[in-house]
C-alpha cells in the first residue's frame, strides 16, 4: 500500500508555489519522492522560492512564467521537459483574490482574476496534457476553493472563477480521462498563513478577531487549517492510489460546507 503513494521519479510542476499553499503542497510532494519544479510571476519571487525549498531540504527547479501568458508557457513547459523531464504532475495553484463589492469592482479587476484563477489553469493544462497523452497518463490537480460551492460578500470574481474551475476540473476529466489521465480538485478551507495572520489575533480585551470567531463558529474541527494540511490529500491525487479518481473536488475545509453553523446564543 506504500507504493501506492510513492511518487519517486515523477516530475511535479506546482504553480505560484513560491510560498504558502502551492509551497506546503510541493513540500509534501517532494517528501513521497517527486522532482519539484514551481514557477512565479517574476525573479525575485521564484528566488525567494528556492531559498526556502534549500531551507527546507528540497531542491527544486524554480522559472519565471507568467501562467497567464500562452506563448510563455509554452516555452516553460518545453524548457521543463528538455531540463528536468517529462511532467508527470501539475498542480494549478497560481491565483488571486481581489476583495471588492460587486458594483465597485471594475469590468478591468473582474477579468484579471477570471485569467490568473481560470484562463492561467486551462493554458496551464492545455500545455502539458499532449505529453501526458504520449507517456502514457499524468496528474492534473487544480486548486479550487470553497468559494467553488458558496458565495460570499465582495468576492464576486474569485467565486466566478473558481465556480469555473470546478467546472474545467470535471470538463478535462470527462475529454481525457480515456488517456488515463486524472484531473481532480482541492477545495482548501480556512488556512492559516501569514497573510490570515492579523484575522487571528487575540484582541486586547482577550477576546478573539470577530472573524475568527466566525470561522471557528463555522467550522466542526474548530480550528483553522494549515497549510500541510493540504499535502496528504495532494499527494494522494498525485499517486497511483487515485487512479480511478476523476472529476472529483476534495474540500479540506475541517468540515465546513457539511455543517449550517453553531446556533446563536
Amino acid at each position: 500500500m506504500k507504493n501506492q503513494f510513492d511518487l519517486t521519479g515523477k516530475v511535479a510542476l506546482v504553480t505560484g508555489a513560491s510560498y504558502g499553499i502551492g509551497f506546503a503542497i510541493a513540500s509534501a510532494m517532494a517528501g513521497a519522492g517527486a522532482v519539484i519544479v514551481f514557477n512565479d510571476i517574476n525573479q525575485e519571487l521564484v528566488d525567494k522560492g528556492l531559498a526556502a525549498y534549500r531551507e527546507a531540504g528540497i531542491e527544486a527547479h524554480g522559472y519565471v512564467c507568467d501562467v497567464t501568458n500562452e506563448e510563455q508557457v509554452g516555452a516553460f513547459v518545453k524548457q521543463v521537459t528538455e531540463e528536468v523531464g517529462h511532467i508527470n504532475i501539475l498542480v494549478n495553484n497560481a491565483g488571486i483574490i481581489m476583495r471588492i463589492p460587486m458594483v465597485e469592482m471594475t469590468a478591468a479587476q473582474f477579468r484579471k482574476v477570471i485569467d490568473i484563477d481560470l484562463n492561467g489553469p486551462f493554458i496551464m493544462a492545455k500545455a502539458v496534457i499532449p505529453d501526458m497523452i504520449e507517456q502514457g497518463g499524468g496528474k492534473i490537480i487544480n486548486i479550487c476553493s470553497m468559494m467553488s460551492e458558496l458565495g460570499r460578500e465582495t468576492v464576486s470574481a474569485y467565486a466566478a472563477a473558481k465556480g469555473g474551475l470546478k467546472m474545467l476540473t470535471k470538463n478535462i476529466a470527462s475529454e481525457y480521462g480515456q488517456y488515463n489521465i486524472q484531473c481532480n480538485g482541492i477545495g482548501p478551507g480556512y488556512i492559516a498563513t501569514p497573510q490570515t495572520a492579523p484575522l487571528r489575533e487575540i484582541q486586547p480585551d482577550g477576546s478573539r478577531h470577530p472573524f475568527d470567531q466566525f470561522i471557528l463558529a463555522k467550522t466542526p474541527a474548530n480550528r483553522w487549517g494549515e497549510a500541510s494540511d493540504l499535502g496528504g490529500p495532494a499527494v494522494f491525487l498525485a499517486s497511483a492510489a487515485s487512479d480511478f479518481v476523476n472529476g472529483h473536488i476534495l474540500y479540506v475545509d475541517g468540515g465546513i460546507l457539511a455543517y449550517i453553523g453553531k446556533q446563536p446564543q
